[in-house]
């Protein structure tokens, strides 16, 4: 049996680090490590960015999605949300790039008597869990809004749920980390990690690339890693389908994050609209489907009218990497010196500062924060074994 990864065996003065992911929270966890004195190495089968963190939204959005059964996921949400504005600012310095990190809160809209209904339902759960969430009535929420449909029927403000521009934070991050002196292998893809004593470190390309440290951050590919004698893990890509109107960035129609009926919008400071996102158990399918863009349009032009007459100026997928209970599996393996930091299912970005916080602290203090505890891939161990 494989020896377990006890925290003190994590800890050397300065662990060599291979990273398996250059999406943001691969880069993130690397930047911290390489500024800490680590040396870094990251590997993607791509480009650095250009996965999840490229096809995502931005939105920290802690308090909108509360849900029941995610009362230990929002608390670690929360706390990343608390560390957002400190690690922006520390992120623009260190990087010399802009963000855009947002601070102008979240609507959430009803359109609806049925909509108002479970709209409400929400917010008594939301005051339930001292969450800073005030009910708006349509009068409110048009005086924030003026182009909302007419036959709003009311909704939920959320003043502690912003946006970032995660494109933005992707090159920042990238530039961030080889600043500090990573050292990134793009279109490098590992085939395996070696986690035996003698052999540690991880595959690529026919040769060995030795790490005391292997951090599997791979997002939805997670899963196609071969981490033997270790079981896959239980994470899989959950489609998602967006796309992009464009506002006169003097006079948006849109100045807040908007949730509505089967929606989101995100306006960006250039006059970006992002809309998104469809939700698909399609595996690996990069397909943009008339079904899945009509109905985010349809969505979209009900909350907010306006919208038909905005041109299209871009159209993708992305692929959330989601695990089995759609929370993020943080922290040690059952073999020793490999980490897990990937399954972030729609809140990778929103889980940035708190994911890069716990591994640095993990790697190299030997240190898990209870908040990450619940979150170990042990929790899937018992049903893994059966299948």
């Amino acid at each position: 049996m494989s020896e377990s990864l006890s925290p003190p065996s994590i800890v050397k003065s300065r662990p060599t680090i291979a990273i398996v992911g250059a999406g943001v929270v691969g880069l993130a966890i690397g930047w911290r490590l390489a500024e800490a004195g680590c040396r870094v190495d990251i590997f993607d089968s791509g480009k650095a960015g250009m996965g999840a963190s490229h096809a995502a939204a931005g939105m920290l959005a802690a308090c909108a999605e509360a849900e029941p059964g995610e009362e230990t996921l929002l608390d670690l949400n929360r706390e990343s949300q608390r560390l957002w504005p400190a690690f922006a600012a520390e992120l623009e310095a260190a990087s010399g790039l802009k963000v855009d990190l947002r601070e102008s809160g979240t609507l959430v809209v009803a359109l609806t008597a049925d909509d108002a209904a479970k709209l409400r339902h929400q917010h008594a759960f939301q005051k339930k869990l001292g969450l800073p969430v005030e009910w708006l009535t349509a009068a409110e929420a048009r005086r924030r809004e003026p182009h909302l449909a007419t036959q709003l029927a009311g909704a939920l403000w959320c003043p502690e749920d912003h946006q970032v521009d995660n494109r933005k934070v992707a090159a920042a991050l990238k530039a961030a980390a080889l600043k500090a002196g990573v050292l990134l292998h793009e279109d490098a893809p590992v085939t395996k990690v070696e986690t035996a004593s003698s052999r540690r470190g991880v595959m690529v390309g026919g040769e060995l690339h030795k790490a005391d440290i292997i951090v599997l951050a791979a997002g939805a590919w997670s899963r196609g890693v071969d981490i033997a004698p270790v079981a896959p893990l239980p994470v899989r890509p959950i489609k998602g389908q967006m796309l992009a109107l464009q506002m006169d960035p003097a006079n948006p129609v849109l100045d807040h994050v908007l949730w509505g009926p089967g929606t989101y919008m995100v306006p960006r400071r250039d006059g970006r609209l992002i809309i998104g996102a469809t939700v698909e158990e399609k595996g690996f399918d990069t397909q943009l489907t008339a079904g899945g863009q009509l109905a985010l349009l349809t969505h979209a032009w009900r909350a907010l009218p306006t919208i038909e007459e905005l041109p299209i100026i871009e159209q993708w997928v992305g692929f959330r990497p989601g695990s089995r209970d759609d929370a993020p599996i943080l922290g040690p393996s059952e073999v020793e010196g490999l980490v897990y930091a990937t399954g972030h299912h729609r809140n990778g970005i929103l889980l940035l500062p708190v994911t890069a916080k716990v591994m640095a602290e993990l790697i190299l203090e030997g240190r898990l924060d209870p908040l990450a505890a619940p979150f170990g891939a042990d929790r899937f161990r018992p049903r893994a074994a059966a299948e």
